[in-house]
């Protein structure tokens, strides 16, 4: 039965090519998703081991790291880590060096005011140099480091971005105005916020300390060792020489490369994870085309198989002989996807480096002894369960009474059987998919959305006659006897029908409801934006860090600014005894704005309490925080504030949802004196006298110093924004169900050449009685039309009812989101389908067009 299995593979390998691409393109999405995230997972962990490669010990101040980064330039709680502390850690034995260290955000304007990099990743730090003048954390390519404050050095991509050689000036910010410094050098860094799109700015000690926290202290003290020193001992001995204090935490080099290691290691298995998602949904898609081939291929030799049958081959042996040649076709498919993944790899780390401009770092190709297992292995599973029924199938077919047939007829029986588990899984995926929309549970949706799926996936060949015959009359109308033989060969095997069109049906499902969630989402945003917010611009900084509190005294001096408010948020802890609430040492934020002025810069609906609350030393909280903490109207508040002083405040009023408003908004004169020293600002509402134009946008550019950090952003801004990151994310869903499409594309295909070679006969005949080779294209291109169509309509439907449920889930985060359906993409997606339909039908229709008459009518 072995030799027998191979001989089938051998004889119809033309009609298995399709199969076997489509096996090769899912194990190829996993093999490369594997090598990839490998090989970019050890050249990070790598380069990690080179950063640590030279550091003993590392002391962190937790306060002055987080500080550093939002600019506050506040004082510290805790000890700090000084110009002291750093030469007692220096005295220590062992310890041949201490490098202090200050980190922050820093702005790099080019030649336009732009900024260079992004806004999350634009770094600032000092630049320490040795007894060389060079600092080995950052090799220098050109120049020399900052020795003063009117000095800067930019890594070599930035400068590159910029323009920018040795000698020139360069327009930097933190969170204030602009600085102009002079570029002294350009340096090499490892750092990953860089390599991933951001940039480097250093400074000299002095200045970088004066930047982001104060004079003369440090975020963190790096301690290099003597030769032939234990970490471990040296570790002990800093932890004695650093003042006490829960700010203030030491570690070995090795503890932190092991700690980042452990980050690597769980951001690659996310990536993997997500990707491996995808690839999962090309396989299932995969599984169709496997199952109807095999079904095809069973049902061409049912009179081979019955033969066997009849001389003596038991039904055990059938089925392992239908076994056998899937998984020949699943090994040979899965090793050219293995190398097909390599493959996939290198072209996504050449992208992800070449034009997308990650800067990935180098390091050699990573095939794990288990990707090669896993690809080989998952290959073959699919292939083996995809053919399990199809070889069942076969093991049934009896000896003598299929002599005389080349197809078995499905069994009323059966078909009872399949609508009735289908019906049970659609309703109850239905009824899952209902109650997940109404109680905003996204596991039940999704739980409903898989049921739902699989159930209309068995109900399709129910469903094929009445969908397909919709188009009947039009194919009737247009192209008369083409048009009724599609028709009828379409709806003749409707298991066939419905196992090519559920491929496609599955990624039109899924492009169809991400599109939908997106314009939900764009629409409740729009709308929001339009309701909510009144200011004509935003001012905050694009890291989202705080704003220094000086740019608001810039703003207000603006011409043609009529009203302004800031945005503070101040964290402080209520004490509300035994009453209503968590109790003792509740956190909550307040947003302190401009009493006077908020509701001329947003729209301020009162559901409960009074409308001048604020005016009157009151807070004002959203419904949804109401509802969350149990504030009611009246309550009194003890709170204690970051400054340690102590005091009272009343609950004013209940506000309606508004996305422009924090959940608890304070009056600025009464919580902003207490708020921590130098703290900054959230943000910056302004409202023009004139509304919003080009001239109060560039005035308030003007005001900040422009400064390429702080983003101005008027309404259209904010739902360009908002569209743009919406935009990226579909356009990613899109390429990666892409594959998905692909596979169900070569699924018709391979469903209509052997739906030709199985009818060569009939084909023949219709050329004998006058049907031209015109006539005979137009037939096959027809039916292949109809099917994809099907899966279409399906897909679009099932992708619509998905997205509704998506979308209720996500009411209580967006304000008034209702479902949107696009009806231009809607309908270009069911356009692509049919295009779909008539290109995988090229092929075969040429192949039924070319067959010989003669030759056909004699076929068996």
């Amino acid at each position: 039965m072995f030799r027998t299995a191979l001989r089938n593979v051998l004889a119809h390998k033309g009609r298995l090519l399709m199969t076997m691409l489509a096996v090769m393109l899912g194990t190829a999405f996993v093999a490369g998703t594997l090598v990839f995230t490998d090989t970019m997972g050890q050249a990070l962990r790598t380069q990690n081991s080179k950063s640590y490669a030279d550091i003993a010990v590392t002391v962190s101040d937790s306060e002055a790291v987080g500080r550093g980064y939002d600019h506050g330039g506040r004082a510290a709680a805790g000890p700090t880590l000084t110009e002291d502390t750093r030469r007692k850690l220096v005295a220590l034995p062992g310890a041949a060096d201490v490098r202090g260290v200050v980190s922050g955000f820093a702005g790099i304007a080019d030649h336009k005011g732009a900024l260079i990099g992004n806004g999350f990743s634009t770094t600032g730090t000092n630049y320490v140099p040795g007894a060389d003048g060079t600092d080995p954390r950052y090799p220098m390519v050109a120049g020399r480091g900052p020795k003063d404050a009117g000095e800067i050095a930019l890594d070599t991509r930035t400068a590159e971005k910029g323009g920018f050689k040795v000698g020139d000036t360069v327009r930097v910010a933190v969170n204030g105005p602009v600085m102009q410094l002079k570029l002294t050098g350009t340096l090499h860094t490892n750092d990953p916020r860089v390599t991933a799109g951001g940039s480097l700015a250093a400074f000299d000690t002095a200045t970088a300390q004066q930047l982001y926290l104060s004079p003369g202290r440090f975020a963190e003290l790096d301690v290099r060792a003597e030769p032939g020193t234990d970490d471990t001992a040296l570790l002990a001995a800093v932890r004695q020489a650093l003042p006490q204090g829960d700010n203030l935490e030491a570690k070995t080099g090795r503890e932190l490369a092991d700690e980042q290691d452990r980050m690597i290691a769980q951001g690659t298995r996310i990536l993997s994870t997500f990707l491996m998602g995808f690839a999962a949904i090309a396989l299932f898609v995969g599984v169709f085309i496997i199952a109807n081939t095999f079904s095809m291929l069973v049902a061409q030799r049912t009179r081979e198989l019955a033969l066997l049958r009849a001389v003596g081959a038991t039904r055990r042996q059938i089925t392992r002989s239908v076994k056998v040649e899937a998984a020949l076709v699943g090994l040979t498919a899965s090793v050219a996807g293995l190398l097909a993944g390599i493959g996939i790899a290198l072209g996504l780390k050449a992208l992800l480096n070449g034009p997308m401009d990650a800067n990935l770092p180098d390091g050699p190709l990573v095939i794990a002894p288990t990707t090669v297992l896993a690809a080989i292995a998952v290959g073959v599973l699919v292939t083996l369960v995809a053919a399990w029924l199809p070889a069942r199938r076969a093991s049934r077919i009896a000896p003598v009474a299929a002599m005389s047939s080349s197809e078995q007829p499905a069994t009323q029986k059966s078909l009872r059987l399949r609508n009735t588990v289908g019906l049970l899984f659609s309703l109850a995926g239905a009824a899952a998919l209902a109650a997940g929309a109404s109680g905003k549970e996204v596991k039940l949706v999704g739980l409903g959305a898989g049921a739902l799926l699989i159930g209309v996936f068995v109900l399709t060949p129910l469903l094929s006659r009445p969908l397909i015959a919709l188009f009947a009359p039009l194919l009737r109308a247009v192209y008369g006897t083409p048009g009724k033989l599609a028709r009828e060969n379409a709806v003749r095997n409707p298991r066939r029908t419905a196992a090519t069109a559920s491929a496609l049906t599955i990624g039109v499902t899924l492009i169809t409801s991400l599109t939908v969630v997106g314009a939900s989402v764009n629409k409740a945003v729009d709308d929001s934006t339009s309701s909510d917010l009144k200011a004509d611009y935003t001012v905050a900084m694009q890291n989202f860090s705080d704003l220094s509190p000086e740019v608001a005294a810039q703003i207000a001096k603006a011409p043609g600014v009529s009203a302004m408010s800031t945005e503070r948020s101040v964290p402080v802890t209520i004490d509300r005894g035994q009453g209503r609430g968590a109790g003792d040492g509740e956190n909550e934020f307040l947003t302190a704005v401009d009493a006077a002025t908020i509701d001329q810069l947003a729209t301020v609906r009162i559901r409960e309490g009074s409308a001048d609350a604020l005016e009157q030393g009151k807070l004002l909280v959203s419904a949804g925080r109401s509802e969350q903490a149990r504030y009611q109207v009246g309550d009194v508040l003890a709170v204690t504030y970051p400054d340690g002083s102590k005091g009272s405040l009343t609950v004013g009023g209940v506000l309606e949802a508004n996305t422009a408003l924090a959940p608890v908004l304070a009056p600025e004169a009464v919580v902003g004196p207490h708020a921590q020293p130098g703290s900054g600002l959230e943000k910056v509402l302004v409202k023009g006298t004139n509304g919003a134009t080009e001239q109060l946008k560039q005035a308030l550019r003007d005001a900040t110093g422009g400064n390429p950090l702080i983003a101005v952003k008027g309404e259209k801004d904010i739902k360009a924004e908002s569209r743009q990151a919406v935009t990226d994310i579909l356009n990613m869903m899109y390429g990666l169900l892409g594959m998905s499409v692909v596979i169900a594309v070569l699924g018709v295909v391979n469903t209509m050449a052997m739906s030709v070679f199985e009818r060569r006969r009939e084909i023949g005949m219709l050329r004998a009685i006058g049907l031209d080779r015109l006539g005979i294209r137009r037939m096959v291109r027809l039916e292949s039309l109809l099917i994809a169509l099907f899966g279409g309509l399906i897909g679009v439907g099932l992708g619509i009812l998905v997205a509704w449920a998506g979308v209720r889930t996500l009411a209580d985060d967006l304000k008034g989101i209702t479902t949107v359906v696009p009806p231009l993409q809607i309908v270009c997606f069911l356009l692509a389908a049919a295009v779909i339909g008539l290109l995988a039908a090229l092929w075969p229709a040429h192949r039924a067009a070319k067959l010989d008459i003669l030759d056909a009518i004699r076929s068996e």
